[in-house]
């Protein structure tokens, strides 16, 4: 959530960043509306209380004939006390269910539009002229067949449209990108995580995912549990109403988890083997810094990005995401995009997004520094990044290192984890 300070004192700003996301910006005039019934409903209780205890003090040494008044009159403060403190419940209730709603502050930087409004920063790689190479690239599905490596036949039947095997060397292919990602993010300095995959209300709710992105979360109401989409939710919510001191940051985890997303508003886009998916496993990276740390921290994650698809010699791009496809807990987001050969066109495969205070503030998680010789406690910074999620890096694999005969070449990074091996090779019928 945002600092009610920052409504109060620049509503104007907060309303043109509703605007830019394409939300409500009647949501902001409501908040200040509630926001002032908290704060005054907050004072008339302070004012009945204290009224009370000084009501109190005064009942002892009273004569009879005054006690009676007294009594009387106490009989009814508490009344009035009770009343008020129930108005002050439920204004706070209803100031903090709208803050709930309202999404992070866009950094200024963000171009404003929505999903085809972003800006290329930066390309990296070339793409594969595979006329000039004599033949037609085939698909990851087909590649993936033809090699044993994927079986979205089967997972279709055992669970539905959606979900798929990964078989021989496409299991093989999983383990080595998420051992090999693991291991360059233990380099950077992350501590490795493996996290949970079931998580409580409150930890969904804090970071974000309640909101505009609740359709493609999926819900165990007899239990009240979350399946995560990404362990960016439990590693935010690892360190919950905790204080950490200044000098322990930065905190870097990498998480590596079962996502699980229900692709809501999709239907009939990339249905085709495994690039949309309701399950996949996927190696998160996040970060808790100081407020001030948190741009840095934002590009110093996508470096990490940059190295990986570049190990995995893939060509990529590099895009500032625009306001209007900003995740409620982002202020900004950069994406990097794989080319796949046979959509002829970039496709996402990591982000990378700077959460400022907005998940910490949700999530009770603040920092204590000493400013001035005086120890002050505030809401840190949190940010996220994929590093690697898995099926859609491997769609990026098979289309952009195929050969002519169907085999695929394995990326020197990955050879290590596949026991050497240098191609991937079809299988016998």
């Amino acid at each position: 959530m945002i600092d009610l300070r920052l409504l109060r004192e620049d509503p104007d700003r907060v309303r043109a960043s509703q605007r830019a996301r394409g939300e409500d910006v009647a949501l902001v005039d409501a908040l200040l509306s509630a926001d002032e019934r908290r704060r005054s409903s907050g004072v008339r209780f302070d004012e009945l209380r204290s009224e009370q205890k000084a009501l109190g003090k005064l009942i002892p040494r009273a004569t009879p004939e005054e006690r009676a008044e007294l009594l009387q009159k106490a009989e009814q403060l508490k009344t009035d006390v009770k009343a008020a403190e129930a108005e002050q419940n439920e204004a706070d209730e209803t100031a903090r269910q709208l803050l709930l709603q309202l999404g992070n502050i866009v950094h200024t930087d963000v171009p404003v539009g929505g999903e085809e409004d972003f800006v290329v920063l930066e390309t990296h790689g070339t793409i594969r002229d595979f006329a000039a190479e004599g033949f037609e690239p085939k698909d990851h599905l087909e590649l993936g067949e033809a090699l044993g490596a994927i079986d979205v036949e089967r997972g279709a039947k055992v669970s539905g449209s959606r979900f798929y095997y990964l078989t021989g060397v496409g299991a093989l292919l999983e383990l080595a990108l998420v051992n090999a990602a693991i291991a360059q993010a233990t380099e950077a300095g992350f501590i490795p995580m493996l996290t949970p995959a079931l998580v409580r209300p409150r930890a969904m709710e804090g970071t974000g995912f309640l909101g505009q992105a609740a359709e493609n979360v999926y819900h165990l109401e007899k239990d009240d549990y979350y399946l995560v989409g990404t362990s960016e939710v439990p590693l935010a919510a690892y360190h919950m109403d905790e204080i950490i001191e200044a000098d322990k940051l930065p905190l870097r985890y990498a998480g590596f988890s079962p996502c699980f997303r229900r692709e809501a508003g999709t239907y009939g886009k990339d249905t085709r083997g495994i690039f949309r998916v309701h399950q996949f496993d996927k190696v998160e990276m996040f970060s808790y810094v100081a407020p001030e740390d948190a741009e840095n921290e934002h590009k110093r994650l996508l470096e990490w990005e940059k190295q990986w698809l570049t190990s995995l010699e893939l060509p990529f791009q590099v895009i500032d995401v625009a306001t209007g496809d900003l995740g409620a807990s982002a202020s900004r987001k950069f994406d990097c995009e794989a080319w796949i050969p046979t959509q002829g066109k970039y496709r996402e495969l990591t982000s990378a997004s700077n959460c400022d205070s907005f998940q910490a503030r949700r999530l009770s998680v603040r920092m204590r520094d000493e400013q001035g010789g005086k120890k002050t406690v505030q809401p840190l910074a949190t940010l996220n990044g994929t590093l690697c999620a898995v099926p859609r890096t491997i769609v990026a694999i098979l289309e952009n290192h195929q050969l002519a005969d169907g085999s695929v070449r394995v990326p020197e990074v990955l050879r290590p984890y596949l026991g050497g091996r240098e191609v991937l090779e079809p299988i016998a019928k």
